[in-house]
């Protein structure tokens, strides 16, 4: 079931993304994801969705202006993260689903996609969804001691 999120799930998000965090190189940041903190983020209405197996978030997703300014008011930047055990299930599609539905409800024209050079298969997953690379910035992430790429892909959504 793919559902909103409220203040409630920020725990489950939290070690959903803190094992990311910890455990690949799918996000360059090693700065582990605070429940207080997404709880108050959710609060403040960020658009965000959860997948629940039995009412246990297995995933998330969330968007939100991809750069700052007038001129960026229509393109935002997404983050989705599924636990290990929903990986497979099609719970990254509904997710995404929801998002870019609310999106272009709300006019977004373009969502974009920050995906690690390390995770072929966020790029996979996101062409699968219809996104094209649109860039790539070499070593623009540092983690684990090693340079990494920032493969950006975006979607048209109007």
């Amino acid at each position: 079931m793919i559902r909103p999120a409220t203040p409630a799930d920020a725990p489950a998000i939290a070690a959903i993304w803190n094992a990311v965090i910890r455990d690949s190189l799918a996000t360059f940041t090693t700065l582990e994801k605070d429940p207080a903190t997404l709880a108050a983020q959710i609060a403040t209405g960020t658009p965000w969705w959860v997948a629940c197996v039995n009412d246990a978030v297995q995933g998330h997703a969330t968007y939100g202006q991809f750069r700052g300014g007038p001129g960026y008011v229509y393109s935002m930047e997404h983050s989705i993260h599924l636990s290990n055990s929903a990986k497979g299930m099609g719970m990254g599609r509904a997710l995404m689903a929801a998002l870019e539905s609310h999106a272009r409800a709300q006019g977004v024209h373009v969502m974009v996609a920050g995906v690690s050079s390390e995770n072929p298969e966020g790029q996979a997953f996101h062409a699968r969804l219809g996104y094209a690379e649109c860039g790539r910035i070499l070593q623009a992430g540092h983690k684990w001691g090693r340079w990494l790429d920032l493969v950006l892909m975006q979607k048209i959504l109007t």
